[in-house]
């Protein structure tokens, strides 16, 4: 390799000025040994004099020299192949039925099929559809009648004909539903979470759409810990007060609560888990979290469209920073984001300490305007502010704080399936991954936001880009990092300050980032601003032994 850069800068020595020959060959040739150990050259920056004698000729080597590796780790989902194009942007190849930049959404198998009187659904196998027909019709179009043959009645119901295209299922004593599926201890316990009954039917007496239909959002085909599959039975997989479905009602998708009936008291499993009262009454033996990072399963499904919600247990570590006047009788009300990195402590930002105010902090709930079972809430026995936070016109300088929450009967938070901490880093993560935001849309430009938790993914963007001169410029500094999307619309605005972006490393959730401050919300080139966790791990170890 050395050879032929020789001999290239030999031949370009040839063709310049004698009186500089020797120069410029020894000038360039020091350049290139300082650019094969430095791999964050960009030479797409404004040159120096030197850069511009070596540029027209090596262009190549520098493109060679770039180590950086798109495509590891691989950004393509559902088994996409990454590429690496010639601009050093990657390229996901996605198999069949994935479509999208990162193959993270399905192409519509269903456009162009007639299902008759049936539902189009997808499937993981080729052709990735199929037509599940509406009784009497029979697959595969769902175009031929055929009542009572075979019999569709379950559980020894009989089959009676009606008109020519009509049957009804005479259920034994107990049994109900159109086709006798509903037995006598059919019935949903608590907000019906757990409900794996055969309820088809909605409150409204309109049948529910399969949950694999061609016109919901993308979701896993197979059987999960939610209930949801390649069936159209009732289920609670986002913590709704009961089991609901999909319905199609007047051309529209729309989702509707179940006819299913409640379990008798009698019958209530005495389970309690994630079921804690806001104040505990009776003395716990203190004990550290068993394990940080991990989360209740979430699907990418959510009922509000053009927006996600948070299902319960998706996001644990979730804080609500709450506040009112000192010695006030007002309501708490919610300030901030916060994150649970311990029993007894919360990370958030250092602008949302108010200092004046009696502070509380709320966990395990996913709605503001409700009394939660999940619900814990403690107040803020002591605070730390980073002893150099600053506030300036551009950026906010290391915005972070640490909350101590006051034990109640000797323990702070309790951990269940609602409320649990987040791992602290242990080393940066690669830029372009997709990272977790959470919160209430609570900023300081908009005190409203939503009551209900909010989640959105984000992705790392590379300080040097984050920090030219259209996106942020030399405001940022090793404290921050920037993530969203450059072409703007998913922003920190979806979060709250505060509040956290966690990353999925190895199955285990890392709090990463801080909601700090941003150029407005979702703005083209402005994406959001955090503090950078990893940066002040140091500081926030030593305050919590010291608070």
């Amino acid at each position: 390799m050395l050879l032929l850069l020789l001999l290239l800068l030999g031949l370009q020595s040839f063709s310049q000025p004698a009186v500089a020959a020797e120069t410029t060959f020894w000038d360039a040739l020091s350049a290139i040994a300082d650019a094969l150990t430095d791999y964050s050259y960009d030479y797409t920056e404004e040159p120096t004099e030197l850069d511009a004698t070596i540029d027209s000729t090596v262009d190549w080597l520098f493109a060679l020299l770039d180590e950086e590796d798109v495509c590891d780790p691989n950004p393509c989902l559902n088994n996409g192949t990454c590429e690496t194009g010639t601009d050093g942007h990657y390229k996901c190849t996605c198999p069949r039925p994935f479509i999208g930049k990162k193959c993270q959404d399905v192409e519509n198998v269903c456009k162009n099929v007639n299902c008759g009187k049936g539902e189009c659904v997808r499937i993981p196998t080729e052709p990735f559809y199929e037509c599940k027909c509406r009784s009497p019709y029979r697959p595969p179009r769902c175009k031929k009648p055929s009542p009572c043959r075979p019999s569709p009645c379950l559980n020894g119901g009989t089959c009676v004909k009606g008109g020519k295209r009509s049957f009804k299922c005479v259920c034994p004593d107990n049994y109900t539903g159109k086709f006798c599926q509903v037995g006598p201890d059919d019935c949903y316990e608590g907000d019906g979470e757990s409900y794996r009954g055969f309820v088809t039917e909605t409150v409204s007496e309109l049948e529910c759409l399969p949950w694999n239909s061609h016109l919901l959002p993308y979701s896993d085909f197979n059987e999960d810990d939610d209930g949801v599959g390649p069936h159209n039975y009732c289920r609670n997989p986002d913590g709704e007060s009961q089991p609901w479905c999909f319905v199609r009602y007047q051309g529209k998708l729309q989702w509707d609560d179940c006819n299913v009936r409640q379990c008798p008291e009698a019958v209530t499993t005495t389970s309690t888990e994630g079921a804690y009262p806001a104040v505990f009454t009776t003395a716990l033996p203190k004990k550290d979290f068993s394990v940080c990072g991990k989360s209740q399963p979430a699907r990418a499904m959510a009922k509000i469209f053009g927006g996600r919600k948070a299902r319960p247990g998706a996001h644990p570590w979730q804080a609500s920073l709450q506040a009112r006047r000192k010695r006030s009788a007002e309501a708490f009300r919610h300030i901030c984001g916060g994150i649970l990195i311990d029993s007894c402590w919360v990370l958030t930002a250092a602008h949302c300490i108010e200092r004046m105010n009696e502070m509380q902090v709320n966990l395990g709930g996913v709605n503001l305007d409700k009394d939660e079972a999940a619900d814990q809430t403690f107040d803020v026995e002591n605070y730390a502010v980073h002893e150099n936070y600053t506030e300036s016109e551009d950026a906010l300088y290391n915005d972070i704080a640490l909350l101590k929450l006051k034990a109640v009967d000797g323990q702070c938070a309790r951990e269940t399936k609602f409320v649990k901490a987040a791992c602290l880093p242990t080393g940066p993560i690669p830029d372009g991954t997709e990272c977790t935001i959470s919160g209430y849309g609570v900023t300081e430009h908009d005190e409203e936001g939503s009551k209900q938790l909010l989640e959105a993914k984000v992705l790392l963007i590379s300080q040097k880009q984050c920090m030219a001169p259209h996106v942020h410029g030399d405001v940022m500094d090793n404290g921050m990092f920037c993530a969203g999307h450059m072409k703007g619309g998913v922003d920190s605005c979806q979060g709250d300050s505060g509040g956290p972006l966690v990353c999925k490393q190895n199955g285990t959730y890392y709090i990463y980032g801080v909601v700090s401050w941003g150029d407005a919300c979702g703005k083209k080139n402005k994406p959001g601003v955090y503090a950078r966790v990893t940066h002040f791990l140091d500081w926030i170890n030593e305050k919590m032994r010291s608070l």
